[in-house]
């Protein structure tokens, strides 16, 4: 059986841009090595996973997608994911949450939903630590990146089944947390989770920073999920840069393998990734290997730093082309419209290098919708690739 290199592109698919001559940043984007995989591979289109209650795909849902495992039977909610991936060890029944340091009115209304981006958030982190324990619920709070952090509640018969504090909006009035169920595990936990919300902002109130509430979302309770290696057999390893896909990987059971100057960002060390991706085949049969920024830039509707990115990634992603009895997959969770600067459900374009080809010349999204995969569900693809890699 051949090894597999999962390459994730987050966000890489886009619209057509009338400033690259109505091509998308791919398409506009000169992407040598990325066409030779295409060339020698074959290709199609990803339609990308979405919950009925979904407008447009969200990462977390669409990566256990592209995994192979069914949002509707496996999805934790997506507070497990971003703690697990900042290092927080959560256990069965934790109910997990992200939170956002922002900047309140006296009347609770939203100034500023991260604080001017505020990054130096250790000394609040502490401030709030202190706060131990409500209405026998433990709390633990973990500093995120930037103005980001993580809240968890511990205690026997909690619920996720709860709203979201922030109101994704300027101008609004935080919210309080409800119980989106009549259980009155659901009931205690909000309760617990608002005084909890009321004592951190009187702590953050004492403090001359500019963030003083937590806007807090993305309730998930943590069970066990089965691990790659049960469910496939394969021993995974995970390189990535973002916590959301650290975290999806470790609960996986995949080992995460640190890369100095991983970051998620647009200067994130390429170079090295693709690098460790190469040496982890020495003790690894399948290596998730997520690159963030694409779907940064565009959400910041930044199209030509997008392209420029997209460059870059083809430029660093030389050295696989050596790679011997390996499956390598070239992919993305969703598309990412620079113009409406937000997740869209454009299909994701997909190559597969190492088992025949079909004549596509580009890797892009036109081009790709005429290679042999046609149009597949994002759930469908991982039984495909493992196919192929028996084959």
């Amino acid at each position: 059986m051949k090894k597999i290199l999962l390459i994730v592109i987050d966000g890489l698919g886009d619209s057509p841009i009338k400033q690259f001559s109505n091509r998308t940043p791919l398409e506009a984007a000169k992407t040598p090595y990325l066409d030779k995989l295409t060339q020698k591979g074959v290709s199609g289109l990803v339609s990308p996973f979405l919950f009925s209650r979904q407008e447009y795909p969200s990462s977390d849902t669409a990566h256990l997608a592209l995994l192979g495992y069914d949002p509707k039977v496996y999805y934790l909610g997506r507070g497990p994911y971003e703690l697990t991936g900042i290092g927080v060890t959560l256990q069965k029944g934790d109910v997990a949450l992200r939170a956002n340091f922002s900047t309140v009115d006296k009347n609770l209304k939203v100034i500023d939903r991260r604080a001017g981006r505020i990054s130096q958030t250790q000394p609040l982190i502490n401030a709030l630590a202190r706060i131990k324990q409500i209405d026998g619920v433990k709390f633990i709070i973990k500093k995120s990146y930037g103005h980001r952090a993580g809240i968890v509640l511990r205690a026997k018969n909690l619920s996720a089944k709860i709203s979201d504090g922030d109101p994704h909006r300027v101008g609004a009035k935080v919210k309080k947390i409800l119980p989106l169920d009549k259980s009155p595990q659901a009931k205690f936990t909000a309760g617990a989770l608002n005084k909890y919300l009321e004592t951190a902002h009187r702590i953050l109130k004492k403090t001359n920073s500019p963030a003083n509430y937590l806007l807090v979302r993305g309730a998930g309770q943590m069970k066990e999920t089965p691990s790659f290696k049960k469910k496939y057999g394969l021993k995974a390893a995970c390189i990535a840069g973002g916590a959301l896909y650290k975290g999806i990987g470790k609960i996986l059971g995949m080992d995460l393998i640190k890369v100095k100057g991983a970051t998620g960002l647009p200067n994130t060390n390429l170079k090295g990734k693709i690098s460790s991706a190469k040496r982890t085949f020495k003790k690894y049969n399948f290596v998730f290997l997520h690159i963030k920024a694409t779907d940064n830039l565009a959400e910041d509707g930044n199209f030509k730093g997008k392209k420029e990115f997209i460059e870059k990634i083809d430029k660093n992603i030389k050295p696989i082309l050596n790679l011997k009895n390996t499956l390598i997959v070239v992919t993305a969770d969703h598309s990412t419209c620079s113009l409406l600067k937000r997740h869209c459900l454009n299909p994701i374009p997909i190559l597969i290098y190492g088992d025949g080809k079909n004549g596509v010349q580009k890797f892009s999204e036109k081009a790709c919708q005429k290679g042999k995969f046609g149009k597949l569900k994002q759930l469908d693809l991982m039984p495909k690739i493992l196919k192929l890699a028996k084959s």
